[in-house]
Formats: structure tokens, sequence, C-alpha cells
């Protein structure tokens, strides 16, 4: 670019491909990156008389608003005519302007004193008109001048919401000493409202950010920093919700600045960084920026060290299941408050088990609705709908059990009452939401109570369907039998109850070679005539009970009888190699002869 004089403005388009550059208060000019494509620049004056442009904003890649002390104007940008297109402009006085291009909004103040702001949205271009609002200013300003200063002001994006962010530096309400942040909520359709006030209790020089839907206020003179959580309960007055700041305050990490210069001097050790340095320009949502260090960095909050800030487990959990990334940090606190020495009571575990499986019910409802819709074919005819996002706030019970409950359980110092009593209170939670109970839970129950031999226990909890009825917990009871012989029929009981298990009742009584329970169960359900009669003579032979074999032996030829007239086995059945071992055992004239009618 040759030098055309000093740049007070300088942009690329979203994507890029053209770059904007302002050097005079009545023109921006334009220089096309595309490939192929020479690099001549061209210009576009405003086209208000005797304006003065304020500075501009791309909102797409070929969208483009010159704000200026009279109003603004939305362009198109035609980079192959190297020409700009006016497709709107409005007329209106301007002190500044603010643009926040998460949600395409510029808002601009008005007016003498400045605290009445017009918001203007923006979208594949067209330009809408929001209802303009005022912000209520700390107390009469004594003279008609400019009294909202841009630098008290910030938009950003919270919980998927745009809101304006106004440092208020003294309360309206004279029993209140220090500054606060007032929240305005600025939906696209409807009046903007007062929402929240977010108390400082200090005074001084403060600045904003907003990372991972927290508002982070740092303060100067103390050189630290507060974070306020809005959706967490605050004192709420009819209108507004006022909140205290979550943490205590705590200042940003130190951050060490390497040495630049030759290898022989980088060898010193590294300059700690100037925090909360009065060269310090903060931008939203999460940048700050060093001018005297020539440092830019994004913020982010470290979760690790909220759990031992905030003590109370209700709380902390409504605090992390809002976070981003805090999959981890949740199990890792669920952990901790089941071992000593943080062990919480039963009715605290409680409620964070009952926390978890409200935001996991949420998201199987939602999966379940979009699942519906799917497969009645709505889908197509709604282009908006989109799968639910599973977030790291969705805890389900194979987080919980691979991180938190099965490592409890094989931790032997605990009271073994107490770990019963939490692995059913995370059941009691998920039947409360109506959330089946996988099975691997009950099993872990069960080798929990068999481990210190509450044989009592287990038999109520079957008794009483405390643990639901399913095949492999009817199997894993059948595995129990030798130290706890009722298991057997516990499990035999379970698997009738479950009905559709009658093929794993009748393998099961096989492989512990109780052949007559078997064909007895499979009688009683008249399942006989269809049975595999080599399944049966197989289990029977392997029993080494000669009497047992002749008994199932003459039951299968009886039934060839009356379904077919005939007591031999048909050769589909391969039962050759019974009728031979029974021709040994008990002599051919034994063999069942055929009966005609």
């Amino acid at each position: 670019m040759e030098d055309k004089g000093e740049v007070k403005c300088i942009k690329f388009s979203l994507g890029n491909k053209i770059l904007a550059v302002q050097r005079t208060l009545k023109s921006v000019d334009f220089l096309n990156f595309i490939p192929d494509s020479p690099q001549l620049e061209y210009t576009q004056e405003c086209k208000t008389k005797n304006a003065n442009i304020l500075g501009f904003c791309w909102t797409s890649s070929t969208e483009i608003v010159f704000i200026t002390d009279q109003g603004i104007e939305f362009y198109q940008v035609l980079p192959e005519k190297r020409s700009l297109k006016l497709l709107k402009n409005q007329s209106i006085n301007v002190n500044w302007y603010m643009y926040c291009p998460e949600s395409s909004v510029i808002l601009l103040s008005t007016t003498v004193l400045g605290n009445v702001l017009q918001p203007f949205y923006f979208k594949s271009g067209t330009m809408s008109k929001l209802s303009k609002f005022e912000i209520e200013l700390p107390a009469a300003p004594k003279s008609s001048k400019l009294s909202l200063s841009e630098r008290d002001i910030a938009m950003a994006t919270i919980y998927g919401q745009l809101y304006v962010l106004y440092l208020r530096h003294h309360s309206r309400t004279s029993n209140s000493t220090g500054a606060e942040v007032v929240l305005y909520h600025l939906p696209r359709e409807g009046s903007s409202k007062k929402t929240h006030i977010l108390k400082l209790n200090r005074t001084g020089k403060f600045a904003l950010n907003v990372v991972d839907n927290l508002v982070v206020v740092h303060h100067q003179d103390t050189e630290t920093s507060v974070i306020f959580d809005i959706k967490l309960k605050g004192e709420f007055d009819g209108s507004t919700t006022v909140h205290q700041f979550v943490l205590p305050p705590r200042s940003i990490q130190p951050y060490q600045i390497p040495v630049a210069g030759p290898a022989s001097v980088t060898s010193q050790s590294p300059v700690p960084c100037k925090l909360y340095s009065s060269s310090w320009i903060v931008f939203q949502p999460d940048i700050i920026i060093s001018a005297s260090e020539g440092y830019l960095w994004s913020l982010q909050v470290k979760l690790e060290p909220v759990v031992n800030l905030l003590l109370d487990k209700g709380k902390l959990m409504d605090f992390l299941l809002q976070r981003k990334e805090c999959k981890m940090v949740i199990l890792s606190v669920c952990s901790q408050m089941l071992s000593e020495p943080e062990r919480g009571s039963l009715s605290v575990i409680a409620t964070v088990f009952d926390k978890l499986n409200h935001e996991y019910k949420k998201y199987l409802e939602a999966e379940q609705s979009y699942t519906m819709v799917v497969e009645a074919g709505l889908s197509r005819s709604n282009p908006l709908l989109k799968r639910p996002v599973r977030t790291q706030a969705v805890i389900d019970q194979s987080d919980m059990y691979t991180h938190v409950l099965s490592v409890f359980t094989e931790k032997k110092e605990k009271p073994h009452k107490f770990t019963i009593a939490v692995l059913m209170e995370y059941i009691r939670s998920l039947n409360q939401f109506q959330i089946a109970v996988q099975h691997y839970l009950y099993e872990l129950v069960i080798k929990t109570l068999v481990q210190h031999n509450l044989f009592y226990m287990l038999h109520q909890f079957l008794q009483y369907h405390v643990l639901s009825d399913s095949k492999p917990l009817a199997c894993l009871l059948l595995s129990l039998e030798s130290i706890y012989p009722p298991a057997h029929q516990l499990s035999l009981d379970m698997l009738k109850r479950l009905s559709t298990a009658n093929d794993e009742i009748v393998e099961v009584l096989l492989s512990k070679h109780q052949v007559l329970a078997a064909l007895r169960f499979i009688r009683g359900i008249g399942g006989h005539d269809s049975i595999s009669a080599r399944k049966f003579l197989d289990a029977a032979k392997q029993a080494e009970d000669d009497m047992l074999f002749y008994t199932i032996f003459r039951f299968f030829e009886q039934r060839n009888q009356r379904l077919r007239g005939n007591p031999s086995f048909t050769p589909g059945e391969h039962c050759e190699e019974h009728v031979t071992f029974f021709k040994q055992v008990f002599g051919e004239q034994a063999l069942m002869k055929p009966t005609t009618l």
C-alpha cells in the first residue's frame, strides 16, 4: 500500500478478501485481495453532506456500515466493479458507536447527554432499527453535555442473549456506596429492559470482559478481578436481579514475558508482566491488550481453583454446570464429596445428584423429541431443526459409574452403610427424573452387598423391587448361588417376571444340569412342543445320571408319538448319537414302540 496519509482505521472484510482503510473524515478507501484481481484502490465518500465518518464496521464479506456523526450508511461492496451500492441510510445525531460482531448489532449513542442508545441489527442485506432505550445516569447531570462515555459501555452475548453492560460509577441509591454494572437486555423484538445489577462494592477504575458467559470485572486499584454469573440466584425486586460476585476477588494469573534479543541475552529469566496496567485496553468479549508491552491476551477462567473457593456444593454445581469445559471438574467434585476429609452429608450428595440428573434428563428429552420429529418425517419441513448438542454438563450414568461410583466402592476404608446409601441415593435420583437405570449400577449395588455379606438386604431390595428386573441382573444372581443359595430362585423369579426371557431361563437351568426343572418350566409356559430334543438330551447326558437321561429320552419319545404318531426321532433332530447311547445303556427293547389308534 502506498502512503496516502495517516490511517485512522483499517479493517479486513469477513473472509479477508477486501481491505477498508479510513484516512479522512469524509471517505473510506477499498483494496481487493482477490486472486487474479488488480490491486487498485477505490473510494466511497459518505453521502450525508457536512458529516464526518466516526468509523465503519463490516457486517459480512461484502457489506459495510459507515457511522457518521449524523447517522449511518449501509453499503454493499461490489469488488468486481470496484464500487459500492448504498442499501439504506438513517439520519440520527451520533456521539459514539459500538459494534457487536457476534450478534451483528451496532449501538449508537444519541442526544446531548449521550444516554439514549439506538441499536440497529444487520442481516444479509437488511438493516433493522431496534427499540431505542435510555441508560439511567447516577444522578441528574449538572450541565447539558455528554454524560455517558463509550468507556463505560460494553456489549456482549451472555447465555445466548444480547446485553448492554453499563458501568455506573456511583449507585443511584444513597445507602449504597461503590460502583455497579447494570445489564440491559436487548431483544430482537420488543423493548429493552434493565434486568440485572452487579454490585462491585468498591470505587475506582474498572474494565469489563465476558468469558464463558461470566461477567469479569477488573479493578485497577486493588489489581484484582471479580466474577459474576447472572444465571445464579440473586435478590429479585420484581424487575431486576441484584447479584454479588460469585467468588472472592482474585488476581489474573501472572504472565512472564520472555526477554527478546540475541541468544546470549535471552538466557536471562523472563520479566513478569505488569498486571492491571493503566496501558491495558479491553475488547469484548475476552481480549486484553497491553499497549505499553505490545501483547494481546485472551482471558480464560480456570475452573479447578473454584472448587475450593465455593464451599456450598449446590451453588458450586449450579456454577459449574453452566461452564463449557466442566465435565472432569464436576466428576472430581463428586469424587471429592464422597471421600474423607471432605465427605459431604447424604442430603448434600442428594442435592448434587439431583442437579446433575436434571441436566441429564433435559438432554434425554431433547434427544427424544428430535428423534420423534425425524422418524415422523417432519424434519424436512423444518430446516431449522437441529440435533440437540450434548454439552459437557450432561453427566450420564456411564460417566458417574466409570469416574466416581466404581472407584468409590473399591475403597475399603469407608463404612459399607455409607457406600450403599450413596449408590441407592444416585438410583433414587435417576428414578425421580424418570431416567431408566442402567443394569451396571444395580450390579454395583449387588456386588457391594455381597462383598459385605449383606444378603438379607439384597433379598429385601429384590423382594420389594428396589432393584429393577433385567436379564444381566438375573444372570449375576445365578452366579451368586454358590455363596448365597436363595439367589438361584430369586434369579428364576426375575426371569419369569421378564416374560421375554424364557429362552434364557431354560439355558440357565440347563447349564446348571437342572434338566427336569428346565423341562417343567417350559411345559408350564406351553412351549414343550417346539423345543429342541437334542439340547435337552445333551444336557441330560452331561449330567451323567442314567435315570435322568432315561426320563428325558422317554419324554421326547412320547412327544414324537403324540405329534407324529411315531416315537422315533427324525433325521433333522440330529439325535442319532443319543438313540445309540440309550440302546447301549438300556437295551433296544427299552425303545418305545409305535402305537396305533
